[in-house]
């Protein structure tokens, strides 16, 4: 299995304090937002991380490699970071996401070390990591259809009939990752480049089984807004 993780948005959201530094290079708990998903990845030996860097790419470059030196990092550039999201983040690592087993994580998310192994553990071969909670208009929701699988995912979902929030980190079988890919193809080409990676497992979750593992026992965190990072520096 190996590691896929977007980390080229620009944090508008986050200014000043991204003003020259990428989002998940900022401080939490007394180290980087994104060294919580590489130490996850170390613990559970997986050690092959494709990276998708945009913004301040170079600072993030040299500071993974230089803090990470047991993981071998594959980068792959979105020259459109201030334009586009993560569905075309994805878009174009998707030739690499379709070969193998992979975690596709968001590299602003603080996480334990057993978050991640919960949701690699899963039972289910395609899992999403949901921390179940009432959820306001900006998250990303899904909804329960019974035996632990989704049968909607986006944030324009109603609060009321979610189970809870899609934290940006889930497990992805080979046989779904060349199905994402396709259907990320799709978006795409039709003009989806602002679209979150969400938008493109919509379409397969009444094509093939997308499961859910609720992580709610574990403090997590996107951070998005800077009451976020505020509530990330308590809560870690």
């Amino acid at each position: 299995m190996k590691a896929f993780i977007l980390a080229a948005g620009v944090s508008r959201r986050l200014y000043p304090h991204t003003y020259n530094t990428p989002k998940c290079l900022l401080d939490v708990g007394g180290r980087p937002i994104i060294h919580y998903q590489l130490e996850a990845l170390e613990s559970i030996d997986i050690t092959n991380v494709t990276m998708i860097v945009g913004y301040h790419r170079e600072i993030l470059m040299e500071h993974v490699t230089s803090n990470f030196p047991n993981l071998k990092f594959n980068f792959l550039v979105n020259h459109h970071y201030f334009e586009t999201n993560t569905a075309f983040s994805v878009y174009l690592g998707r030739d690499i996401l379709r070969s193998d087993d992979h975690v596709l994580m968001n590299a602003d998310v603080v996480y334990p070390k057993a978050l991640l192994a919960q949701t690699v553990n899963s039972p289910y071969e395609t899992a999403l990591a949901v921390d179940a909670k009432v959820c306001g208009r900006e998250e990303v929701k899904v909804i329960d259809g019974g035996e632990n699988k989704i049968v909607a995912i986006g944030k324009d979902l109603i609060e009321s009939q979610c189970l809870g929030e899609f934290i940006g980190v889930a497990k992805l079988s080979k046989v779904f990752t060349g199905l994402f890919s396709d259907s990320l193809e799709h978006l795409i080409n039709a003009g989806g480049v602002n679209d979150y990676f969400e938008a493109g497992i919509q379409p397969l979750l009444d094509k093939t089984d997308v499961h859910f593992e609720d992580v709610s026992e574990y403090p997590c965190l996107e951070i998005d807004f800077l009451e976020d990072l505020e509530s990330a520096r308590k809560l870690f």
